[in-house]
């Protein structure tokens, strides 16, 4: 016995930090007793989701390795990165609502007088190694001690492209508060958050901080961080209230019929952050093309296209899939383009107010990425921007004194995703 016990500690120690923790005690008792909890793993809305790529590691490995595309998949030159300052976020935002997109899926969001920080990875690589994995395309916009006080960090999964241990631990010596998805909360303790500074939630779960209110909505995606998964931590979107504005942050997701009732639940929204990037057709259940993105977002809205400002997330950050690195971009202008909805187009850093006259509207990242056969396409965003705007400001207007308000596939083995 005491032979297994000193190999089992071994095998502990060799395990990254960067895995975090499995959920034990009360924690898995609450997991078991969730209502989204069955036969002994997290359930996605509708059933379980394929998690494990579709097709053959052949048919994957030629369109990942492929020479004539493989360049494609990552910018040709510097991203133009806003060089944000601490002054640039010291002023209040004169609408109440300013969003900061840092990258990927990291939004800084100024709402009515609070500082919620969405997905924060700061780190090199997504990675639970600091040494493999896919590494930033460009560097943060500013570093995570220029920010200023946050009132609260919003998680949406136990991924590396989402959960970044060297960033929380650097929050962990903060006052800031965790909104977390259920069983997300024993990472956070492992690496040095207390419990009294955590907020797990699963489903349709609230927690008020600030005069906002944080509410976990359905997502369809899945978890894990080690090399087995256990699928015992939840996954989660998120809509923030509070008492002038709302915005929904997706996290990482496939389409679901779900976005109507959350948007009927918590909508409509000034802002959605929609995750448009690293989709691809060998795991289509657990991410979204702009195509589907924009219908998340027209769902979430009620199906007004004039209604709130859609800002493409999980993208451009991280090379994550076989698609070229600007085509989450380009799918996004097109589908504004072709619902008629407002879309912000900010470059990583670049601070925006979503109810303002107008918002950055520009494909900046055309200038370094390799365009395709044919050219870009045209466009004309900024006046389209501009009349959606316009539209908007009146409907507010005529609306004014209004309060806001709404009413089995395969199972893998996640690991296996090249995307987080």
């Amino acid at each position: 016995m005491t032979g297994l016990g000193s190999l089992s500690s071994g095998l502990r120690a060799l395990r990254p930090a960067a895995f975090g923790a499995d959920p034990g005690g009360e924690r898995l008792a609450r997991i078991r007793r969730s209502p989204h909890f069955k036969d002994g793993v997290f359930q996605n809305p509708g059933g379980t989701a394929r998690t494990r790529p579709s097709g053959s590691t052949l048919d994957f490995a030629k369109v990942f390795f492929d020479k004539e595309t493989r360049p494609r998949r990552s910018p040709q030159g510097t991203v133009p990165v806003h060089p944000t300052t601490v002054a640039d976020l010291a002023k209040p935002p004169a609408t109440g609502l300013r969003l900061t997109w840092m990258g990927h899926s990291s939004v800084l969001a100024e709402i009515d007088g609070q500082r919620v920080l969405f997905d924060p990875v700061w780190g090199e690589r997504c990675s639970p190694f600091p040494f493999a994995g896919p590494k930033r395309l460009h560097p943060v916009p500013l570093p995570l001690a220029a920010l200023g006080p946050v009132d609260v960090v919003v998680i949406s999964h136990d991924h590396y492209d989402h959960l970044d241990m060297p960033t929380i631990k650097a929050l962990a010596g903060t006052d800031t508060l965790f909104a977390v998805p259920l069983g997300v909360g024993a990472h956070l303790e492992q690496w040095g958050v207390s419990e009294g500074r955590l907020r797990e939630l699963d489903w349709h779960e609230a927690t008020e901080v600030g005069g906002l209110t944080l509410t976990a909505t359905p997502a369809r995606h899945f978890c894990g961080r080690g090399l087995r998964n256990t699928q015992h931590t939840l996954w989660a979107s998120w809509a923030v209230a509070g008492p002038e504005h709302r915005i929904y942050h997706s996290g990482d997701t496939g389409y679901f019929d779900g976005f109507k009732g959350i948007g009927a639940d918590h909508g409509p929204f000034d802002a959605t952050m929609i995750q448009i990037g690293a989709y691809s057709e060998f795991w289509p259940d657990i991410h979204m093309t702009p195509e589907e993105g924009m219908r998340a977002h027209l769902d979430l809205q009620g199906g007004l296209a004039e209604s709130g400002v859609m800002l493409p997330i999980h993208w451009a950050t991280f090379n994550l899939a076989t698609h070229a690195w600007s085509d989450p971009g380009e799918g996004t202008v097109a589908a504004a383009r072709a619902a008629g909805a407002r879309t912000a187009l900010p470059r990583p850093g670049e601070p925006f107010e979503p109810t303002a006259e107008t918002v950055p509207s520009q494909p900046w990242w055309r200038g370094v990425a390799q365009a395709p056969a044919g050219g870009w396409p045209d466009v004309v965003v900024e006046a389209a921007v501009k009349a959606t705007a316009d539209s908007a400001a009146r409907a507010q207007a005529d609306t004014a004194g209004d309060a806001p308000g709404g009413t089995a596939e395969d199972e893998g083995d996640p690991e296996t995703v090249p995307a987080g």
